[in-house]
Protein backbone atom coordinates (compact mmCIF):
# COMPACT_ATOMS: atom_id res chain seq x y z
CA UNK A 1 0.00 0.00 0.00
CA UNK A 2 0.96 3.24 -0.79
CA UNK A 3 0.17 7.11 1.03
CA UNK A 4 0.60 10.23 -0.40
CA UNK A 5 -0.19 13.81 -0.49
CA UNK A 6 -2.25 14.87 -3.16
CA UNK A 7 -0.93 17.57 -5.93
CA UNK A 8 -1.72 19.23 -9.17
CA UNK A 9 0.03 19.40 -12.35
CA UNK A 10 -0.34 22.65 -14.87
CA UNK A 11 0.09 20.86 -18.20
CA UNK A 12 -1.03 23.99 -20.73
CA UNK A 13 -1.94 26.75 -20.99
CA UNK A 14 -2.87 28.98 -23.99
CA UNK A 15 0.16 30.67 -25.64
CA UNK A 16 0.12 34.49 -25.74
CA UNK A 17 -3.48 34.26 -24.47
CA UNK A 18 -3.70 37.45 -23.48
CA UNK A 19 -2.67 38.91 -26.75
CA UNK A 20 -5.68 36.25 -28.42
CA UNK A 21 -8.23 37.51 -26.01
CA UNK A 22 -6.99 41.26 -26.80
CA UNK A 23 -7.74 40.05 -30.44
CA UNK A 24 -11.39 38.04 -30.29
CA UNK A 25 -12.06 41.29 -27.84
CA UNK A 26 -11.69 44.39 -29.68
CA UNK A 27 -13.52 42.63 -32.75
CA UNK A 28 -16.39 43.51 -30.62
CA UNK A 29 -15.53 47.62 -30.88
CA UNK A 30 -13.67 47.05 -34.48
CA UNK A 31 -10.42 48.52 -32.08
CA UNK A 32 -8.33 46.26 -33.90
CA UNK A 33 -6.12 49.16 -35.28
CA UNK A 34 -5.21 50.12 -31.53
CA UNK A 35 -3.62 46.71 -30.47
CA UNK A 36 0.00 47.50 -29.47
CA UNK A 37 2.86 45.32 -28.23
CA UNK A 38 1.91 46.28 -24.69
CA UNK A 39 -2.04 46.42 -24.77
CA UNK A 40 -3.18 43.36 -24.20
CA UNK A 41 -2.73 43.25 -20.20
CA UNK A 42 -4.59 47.02 -20.02
CA UNK A 43 -7.32 46.03 -22.25
CA UNK A 44 -8.03 42.21 -20.67
CA UNK A 45 -8.07 43.74 -17.19
CA UNK A 46 -10.48 46.46 -18.39
CA UNK A 47 -12.92 43.52 -19.69
CA UNK A 48 -13.11 41.50 -16.55
CA UNK A 49 -13.65 44.35 -14.62
CA UNK A 50 -16.73 45.57 -16.48
CA UNK A 51 -17.62 41.73 -16.46
CA UNK A 52 -17.53 40.59 -19.84
CA UNK A 53 -16.10 37.78 -18.93
CA UNK A 54 -17.33 35.99 -22.48
CA UNK A 55 -14.03 37.30 -23.72
CA UNK A 56 -11.93 35.52 -21.84
CA UNK A 57 -13.26 31.90 -22.66
CA UNK A 58 -10.94 32.41 -25.95
CA UNK A 59 -8.24 31.14 -23.52
CA UNK A 60 -8.23 27.82 -21.68
CA UNK A 61 -5.66 26.00 -19.04
CA UNK A 62 -5.12 22.28 -18.45
CA UNK A 63 -4.66 20.52 -15.20
CA UNK A 64 -4.01 17.09 -13.88
CA UNK A 65 -5.15 16.48 -10.61
CA UNK A 66 -3.50 13.86 -8.47
CA UNK A 67 -6.02 12.91 -5.65
CA UNK A 68 -8.66 10.54 -4.52
CA UNK A 69 -11.65 10.05 -6.02
CA UNK A 70 -13.96 11.76 -3.28
CA UNK A 71 -12.59 15.33 -4.83
CA UNK A 72 -13.21 13.70 -8.40
CA UNK A 73 -16.80 13.31 -7.91
CA UNK A 74 -17.00 17.13 -7.13
CA UNK A 75 -14.56 18.27 -10.11
CA UNK A 76 -16.65 16.53 -12.78
CA UNK A 77 -19.85 18.37 -11.34
CA UNK A 78 -17.93 21.75 -13.45
CA UNK A 79 -19.98 20.66 -16.76
CA UNK A 80 -17.83 23.30 -19.51
CA UNK A 81 -14.79 21.19 -18.50
CA UNK A 82 -13.14 18.34 -20.76
CA UNK A 83 -12.29 15.51 -18.66
CA UNK A 84 -10.00 12.32 -18.85
CA UNK A 85 -9.56 9.93 -15.85
CA UNK A 86 -8.15 7.32 -14.78
CA UNK A 87 -10.50 4.35 -15.01
CA UNK A 88 -11.00 1.74 -12.28
CA UNK A 89 -12.41 -0.63 -14.89
CA UNK A 90 -9.03 -1.16 -16.74
CA UNK A 91 -6.09 0.01 -14.46
CA UNK A 92 -5.13 -2.76 -12.57
CA UNK A 93 -3.71 -2.05 -9.25
CA UNK A 94 -2.15 -5.72 -8.58
CA UNK A 95 1.26 -4.28 -7.89
CA UNK A 96 -0.38 -2.15 -4.60
CA UNK A 97 -2.99 0.59 -4.40
CA UNK A 98 -2.16 4.26 -3.59
CA UNK A 99 -4.82 5.89 -1.16
CA UNK A 100 -4.87 9.28 -0.59
CA UNK A 101 -3.96 11.10 3.05
CA UNK A 102 -6.39 12.96 3.95
CA UNK A 103 -5.18 16.70 5.28
CA UNK A 104 -7.01 16.16 8.75
CA UNK A 105 -4.78 13.23 9.49
CA UNK A 106 -1.26 14.99 9.22
CA UNK A 107 0.57 12.56 12.01
CA UNK A 108 0.29 9.50 9.21
CA UNK A 109 3.37 10.17 6.49
CA UNK A 110 3.23 9.40 3.00
CA UNK A 111 5.10 6.30 1.77
CA UNK A 112 5.07 2.41 1.57
CA UNK A 113 3.38 0.78 3.81
CA UNK A 114 2.96 -3.70 4.34
CA UNK A 115 0.01 -5.59 6.31
CA UNK A 116 1.92 -5.98 9.52
CA UNK A 117 2.12 -2.50 9.95
CA UNK A 118 -1.18 -2.56 11.44
CA UNK A 119 -0.02 -4.27 14.02
CA UNK A 120 1.75 -0.92 15.59
CA UNK A 121 -1.26 1.18 15.49
CA UNK A 122 -3.24 3.00 18.24
CA UNK A 123 -6.98 1.39 17.92
CA UNK A 124 -8.36 4.80 19.52
CA UNK A 125 -6.68 7.45 17.16
CA UNK A 126 -8.86 7.95 14.45
CA UNK A 127 -6.10 8.45 12.19
CA UNK A 128 -5.03 4.97 12.41
CA UNK A 129 -8.69 3.59 12.02
CA UNK A 130 -8.29 5.46 9.00
CA UNK A 131 -4.72 3.51 8.00
CA UNK A 132 -6.19 -0.12 9.15
CA UNK A 133 -9.32 0.50 6.55
CA UNK A 134 -6.73 1.58 3.92
CA UNK A 135 -4.58 -1.30 4.34
CA UNK A 136 -7.55 -3.87 4.87
CA UNK A 137 -9.26 -2.29 1.57
CA UNK A 138 -6.25 -2.84 -0.54
CA UNK A 139 -5.87 -6.75 1.09
CA UNK A 140 -9.75 -7.52 0.37
CA UNK A 141 -9.18 -5.89 -3.74
CA UNK A 142 -5.86 -8.07 -3.94
CA UNK A 143 -7.39 -10.92 -2.47
CA UNK A 144 -10.66 -10.71 -5.03
CA UNK A 145 -8.01 -10.18 -8.28
CA UNK A 146 -6.54 -13.47 -6.83
CA UNK A 147 -9.90 -15.25 -6.88
CA UNK A 148 -10.16 -14.33 -10.55
CA UNK A 149 -12.36 -11.41 -10.31
CA UNK A 150 -11.53 -8.49 -12.78
CA UNK A 151 -10.18 -4.89 -11.85
CA UNK A 152 -14.15 -3.49 -12.75
CA UNK A 153 -15.46 -6.50 -10.19
CA UNK A 154 -12.75 -6.05 -7.54
CA UNK A 155 -12.98 -2.06 -7.06
CA UNK A 156 -16.11 -2.40 -5.20
CA UNK A 157 -14.02 -2.63 -2.23
CA UNK A 158 -11.98 0.44 -2.72
CA UNK A 159 -12.68 3.32 -0.31
CA UNK A 160 -13.46 7.50 -1.72
CA UNK A 161 -9.67 7.80 -0.34
CA UNK A 162 -8.20 5.98 -3.55
CA UNK A 163 -6.27 7.90 -5.77
CA UNK A 164 -7.15 9.12 -8.87
CA UNK A 165 -5.70 11.08 -11.74
CA UNK A 166 -7.57 13.37 -13.38
CA UNK A 167 -6.85 15.98 -16.58
CA UNK A 168 -9.23 19.44 -16.80
CA UNK A 169 -9.37 21.91 -19.52
CA UNK A 170 -11.41 24.67 -19.18
CA UNK A 171 -11.87 28.23 -20.41
CA UNK A 172 -10.31 30.99 -18.25
CA UNK A 173 -14.11 32.11 -17.14
CA UNK A 174 -14.75 28.67 -15.96
CA UNK A 175 -11.84 28.65 -13.98
CA UNK A 176 -12.48 32.01 -12.61
CA UNK A 177 -15.74 30.26 -11.48
CA UNK A 178 -14.22 26.97 -9.88
CA UNK A 179 -11.85 29.16 -7.91
CA UNK A 180 -14.74 31.26 -6.91
CA UNK A 181 -16.48 28.22 -5.48
CA UNK A 182 -13.80 25.88 -4.61
CA UNK A 183 -11.33 27.83 -2.80
CA UNK A 184 -13.79 28.88 -0.49
CA UNK A 185 -14.06 28.10 2.94
CA UNK A 186 -17.03 26.61 2.70
CA UNK A 187 -15.53 24.37 -0.04
CA UNK A 188 -14.41 21.11 1.56
CA UNK A 189 -11.21 20.91 2.87
CA UNK A 190 -9.40 18.15 0.33
CA UNK A 191 -10.68 20.23 -2.12
CA UNK A 192 -9.47 23.72 -0.69
CA UNK A 193 -5.82 21.72 -0.16
CA UNK A 194 -5.40 21.30 -4.16
CA UNK A 195 -7.52 24.05 -5.70
CA UNK A 196 -5.55 26.99 -3.15
CA UNK A 197 -1.79 25.86 -3.84
CA UNK A 198 -3.10 26.02 -7.89
CA UNK A 199 -4.91 30.03 -7.74
CA UNK A 200 -1.46 31.23 -6.02
CA UNK A 201 0.05 29.63 -8.93
CA UNK A 202 -1.76 31.07 -11.57
CA UNK A 203 -2.06 34.17 -9.87
CA UNK A 204 1.64 34.13 -10.53
CA UNK A 205 1.73 33.24 -13.80
CA UNK A 206 -1.63 35.21 -15.65
CA UNK A 207 -2.10 37.94 -12.58
CA UNK A 208 -4.73 40.02 -15.15
CA UNK A 209 -6.99 36.82 -15.02
CA UNK A 210 -6.98 35.65 -11.51
CA UNK A 211 -5.79 38.24 -9.33
CA UNK A 212 -8.61 39.77 -8.03
CA UNK A 213 -9.98 36.27 -6.45
CA UNK A 214 -8.89 35.71 -3.31
CA UNK A 215 -9.99 33.42 -0.45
Amino acid sequence: MNLIRPYYKIEFITPDALQLIEMAGRVCYKSEDKITPTSAEKFVAMVIKRGHHSVIEHASMTVRFICDRGVTHEIVRHRLFAFSQESTRYCNYKGGVTFVIPPWIPEIIPGAFVLTDVEMLQKNRAGDRWFRAMIEAEESYLSLLDRGWTPQQARTVLPNSLKTEIVCTANFREWRHVFELRCSSAAHPQMQEIMRPLLVEVKERIPIIFSDIEY
